[in-house]
């Protein structure tokens, strides 16, 4: 039987490094490095989101008929890869537990590669079909892989900046789809998404294997190299290797992996599912994930068309109205950014997601009061509240509810938390996005609204009663402040017992 190597970690060779302060920055380029790749795959998966809303009224026009393209087949197109990507979170999840994070990641972008390929030489309606069908894969890789990587290859001082970038530059892809489908022809979407994923494709080259999977692995040696090459050899740094290390001998000497047979392995599997160390961070990662989705900015982004020709009545307003609310957006979110360096995360997750959902409710109001034509409709009052809205929402679940969930994640048995977390993600976006047309046309804008409105009071209610502080820590302290909580509680609540 194979053993592995727990040896402890080789001892810290760069001291000159840590007293020096001008190479410092070193580690800081190459996080930047890797996560610009990261960020590329994330603007490739908005351009994928944003082109139906672009090819689908183009494709109709230049048929000159509705018939090419029926409700139902828009809306499969506009969803269809959330629900192609369930397979894929499996698989994806296998991968990254045995193979590490760089190979999983490339395969997936090779994935988008080719369904950007099969786009631009699309002849028909299938072919679109099929490209969407093959972005199942990317779309899953958005979830399981590159949240791992954002949170395991970055310095905690970082991570959260890097992490709400990925979202924002998500909305950039959205915009850029916009942007190009409102003055090209739609191919040129997925052309330039060929030349992004060229990009990508040459930083994954060159990354090094997080040093979180190879410490679960047994290969501390490698971990260590790998560790102070990505975040420098600093005493913060090099405590959190420490910890990071002694925490996965634990776990490993705890379980016994390596003799465990496969009955004791199914066992140690649900063991793992009940334990509040799991289940709880989880629980909270799927919660706080589908207050993005439940924001209702991305049904919103996908149908932008559709909703704005409905509240403006004109075609040319509504383009130039959703390009204006995509603009918006993607600033907001950096300046969501911005406010993450002076704010905690909790404090602006649920202070901007409330005032969101203040505007969910206005914009439901205002719009049932115009169809009871009990006041008049004005397009700039419609469009100065979708835009309130849109700010509120970017600085706030849009860009932290990521972050927020991504550090959440579990230190321990990873993959399978990751895995629950994208599978449910996947199905809440898959089912809002082909869901969302049938709401609005059986109850209208307004209707559609509040429902976002409410759904999001109640998550919202949820965090604010369970979500934890995130800030500055590392993976390891946010697990260990979750499970030292309950603890502290229960040392209170003895002197009362004992009265």
């Amino acid at each position: 039987m194979e053993k592995r190597n727990y040896e402890a970690a080789p001892p810290n060779n760069c001291d000159s490094e840590v007293l020096s302060n001008t190479i410092t920055w070193k580690p800081f380029l190459k996080q930047l490095l890797i996560c610009s790749g990261v960020w590329t795959s994330m603007f490739l998966y908005g351009l994928c989101v944003g082109a139906p809303t672009m090819f689908i009224p183009q494709i109709r026009r230049e048929a000159n008929s509705t018939d090419i393209i029926t409700d139902d087949m828009a809306s499969w197109l506009t969803s269809v890869y959330g629900f192609s990507g369930f397979p894929f979170v499996f698989i994806l999840s296998i991968l990254t537990k045995f193979a590490g994070r760089r190979i999983p990641f490339l395969i997936a972008v090779l994935d988008t590669l080719a369904a950007f390929t099969v786009l631009y030489c699309s002849t028909s309606v299938t072919h679109i079909l099929i490209s969407e069908i093959m972005q199942g894969l990317f779309s899953a890789s958005q979830i399981v892989i590159t949240l791992m990587i954002l949170t395991e290859y970055t310095s905690p001082k970082y991570r959260g900046i890097f992490l709400t970038v990925k979202t924002a530059t998500f909305y950039w892809g959205i915009w850029a789809s916009n942007a190009i489908g409102t003055f090209f022809h739609w191919r040129k979407i997925p052309l330039f998404g060929i030349i992004c994923s060229l990009y990508t494709i040459l930083t994954v080259m060159i990354w090094p294997e997080s040093p979180y999977w190879l410490a679960s692995r047994g290969r501390f040696k490698e971990c260590a190299a790998s560790h102070r090459s990505l975040k420098g050899c600093d005493e913060e740094s090099e405590k959190e290797l420490e910890v990071l290390i002694n925490s996965q001998k634990e776990y490993i000497a705890s379980c016994g992996l390596d003799d465990m047979s496969v009955k004791e392995r199914i066992i140690d599997f649900f063991k793992t599912l009940k334990s509040k160390k799991f289940y709880k961070p989880t629980l909270l990662s799927i919660v706080t994930g589908c207050l993005g989705v439940f924001s209702g900015k991305l049904v919103f982004a996908v149908y932008a068309i559709d909703i704005l020709k409905k509240i403006t009545n004109s075609e040319s307003t509504a383009y130039t109205s959703m390009l204006v609310l995509d603009g918006f957006t993607v600033f907001s979110m950096y300046a969501g950014c911005f406010l993450m360096k002076y704010l905690k995360r909790r404090t602006l997750l649920l202070a901007a997601s409330s005032i969101g959902v203040l505007f969910l409710f206005t914009l439901s109001l205002y719009l049932y009061l115009i169809s009871l034509n009990v006041i008049l409709e004005n397009n700039y009052v419609s469009v100065s509240l979708l835009v309130a809205f849109s700010i509120a929402v970017s600085c706030g679940p849009m860009i932290m509810s990521i972050s927020v969930y991504g550090e959440l994640i579990p230190v321990r048995s990873r993959n399978l938390s990751v895995c629950l977390i994208a599978l449910i993600g996947k199905l809440v976006t898959g089912l809002a996005l082909k869901v969302s047309p049938l709401l609005f046309r059986k109850f209208g804008l307004h209707g559609g609204f509040l429902t976002f409105g409410l759904s999001s009071l109640v998550i919202i209610i949820i965090l604010y009663k369970y979500l934890p502080e995130t800030k500055d820590k590392t993976l390891q302290e946010i697990s260990d402040s979750m499970n030292r909580r309950k603890k502290l509680a229960t040392v209170r609540l003895l002197p009362n017992n004992n009265a």
